[in-house]
């Protein structure tokens, strides 16, 4: 970082690939922090800005896998930039379901198809590895996490480790290298998240089938486990905000915590 930080916010870029899928709830958290995001719509063309202007890199979730790199030539330019972020910059990385992923394709891991899609609000288990981590050392051995994914990194990049797991998906979140993280389930998540993502034509058709009888079920989950979500997304990110600090960012604003 140059000399001049002192003098400036905190930037944050943030990659979308769905107008939905926005940072959620993360994006007032680093607001409060200090930090002035400016999103980037992949998937409606938009080209990605000088990477050394930013001192975050959050990537968000979508409908497209990693692997469909024919139906959106996009995510090729996408994956060089996480790799030039995460290998040249080392500076703090921040995915979400579909970032997470990308994380792990871009960074020499595996993503793969699952058997069947996760969806809900299960329970997920830090690891030992993750009891460890400088941002998961912060959160309760086991958490509840909202899940709606139907890929998994099966293969965790070299240099990476396991942060958090569970029975359904072995990667529920991870770290490769010093500076990148990733999470599979949506920790953005807010009291209106459902019914956005709901209007999703991708979405609503696997919401419906996993759903039976009761359309109304996903939202009884989310809002029983809400403020704990809630709390759990104020740690992470005041962590990350930390490791801007710690890696020779922008000075710190008031604390999250």
């Amino acid at each position: 970082m140059s000399d001049d930080t002192a003098s400036r916010p905190g930037r944050v870029l943030v990659f979308q690939h769905l107008p939905e899928e926005d940072p959620g709830a993360i994006g007032p958290l680093l607001t409060e922090a200090g930090f002035e995001l400016t999103a980037v719509e992949l998937d409606h063309g938009e080209a990605i800005p000088d990477l050394a202007e930013f001192d975050i890199l959050l990537v968000m979730g979508g409908p497209m896998d990693v692997w469909q790199e024919d139906e959106h030539s996009w995510l090729v330019t996408e994956k060089l930039a996480i790799r030039r972020w995460v290998s040249e910059f080392q500076r703090p990385y921040l995915g979400v379901c579909l970032g997470h992923q990308l994380l792990g394709d871009a960074m020499g891991g595996t993503v793969g198809a699952m058997a069947t899609a996760e969806i809900g609000v299960p329970d997920i288990m830090v690891t030992p590895d993750g009891a460890l981590d400088p941002i998961f050392f912060h959160l309760p051995a086991v958490v509840p996490g909202l899940q709606w994914h139907h890929a998994e990194v099966t293969q965790i990049p070299p240099d990476g480790v396991a942060l958090a797991s569970n029975s359904a998906c072995a990667v529920q979140a991870m770290r490769v290298g010093t500076s990148a993280w990733g999470v599979q389930f949506h920790m953005e998540v807010g009291v209106s998240t459902i019914d956005e993502w709901a209007a999703v034509p991708e979405y609503e058709e696997v919401l419906t089938a996993a759903g039976g009888d009761d359309p109304k079920w996903l939202h009884h989950a989310v809002a029983a486990h809400l403020p704990t979500m809630e709390t759990n997304a104020r740690t992470l990110v005041a962590a990350l905000v930390d490791q801007v600090h710690t890696l020779g960012g922008v000075p710190l604003a008031d604390s999250l915590s």
